[in-house]
């Protein structure tokens, strides 16, 4: 099965098939209100506006896997981004992206695109600190790490790179760019 194969639930319950998004670049990100990382909403919205009309898409997931930072019911969740962020982009029913509950999307996505690691910023250093006492083997399996993990699919469907939260978003920006 590729990316296409694949459908994820929006908050009204419908069941929006990868599909729709033939021909696009997506970019799929699991999502939280609460987190250091959730300004990059800020840089998510950026981007849309600037490459939706290129052919750019992106399908916000919110989690709350992790340390519980997606508290609150969807609307509630889509109530915070569109108020204090202003985001246009679709937003998704709040959904699990790791373990037996994982929707089959981020399994999939997963399997394409490993943990490539966090990088040296002092962030990333202060991440893998944390994930070691989560997860002593956390750089050895392709379960998401954190809020704000992305993963970028090209026009033909491929899923040709994975952003971790530490990333920064002018690095996702660039290569988002040089896809359109």
């Amino acid at each position: 099965m590729g990316f296409y194969d694949y459908s994820i639930t929006n908050p009204k319950g419908e069941e929006i098939p990868m599909e729709n998004y033939r021909g696009k670049v997506v970019l799929v990100v699991n999502t939280a209100t609460s987190c250091g990382f959730t300004p990059h909403y800020k840089d998510l919205e950026a981007m849309y506006e600037k490459y939706h009309d290129r052919g750019l898409e992106i399908i916000d997931v919110p989690c709350n896997q992790f340390a519980g930072q997606t508290p609150g019911t969807d609307e509630e969740i889509h109530q915070f981004c569109t108020l204090k962020y202003n985001t246009q982009f679709p937003q998704m029913k709040k959904t699990d992206v790791n373990g037996e509950n994982a929707t089959p999307l981020f399994k999939y996505l997963k399997s394409q695109q490993g943990f490539k690691g966090f990088g040296m910023s002092p962030m990333a250093l202060m991440m893998g600190q944390m994930l070691k006492k989560i997860d002593k083997d956390y750089k050895n399996n392709p379960e998401i790490k954190w809020n704000f993990t992305k993963f970028v699919v090209d026009r033909d469907g491929n899923v040709v790179n994975r952003f971790e939260p530490t990333e920064d978003m002018k690095n996702v920006d660039k290569f988002v760019e040089g896809l359109l």
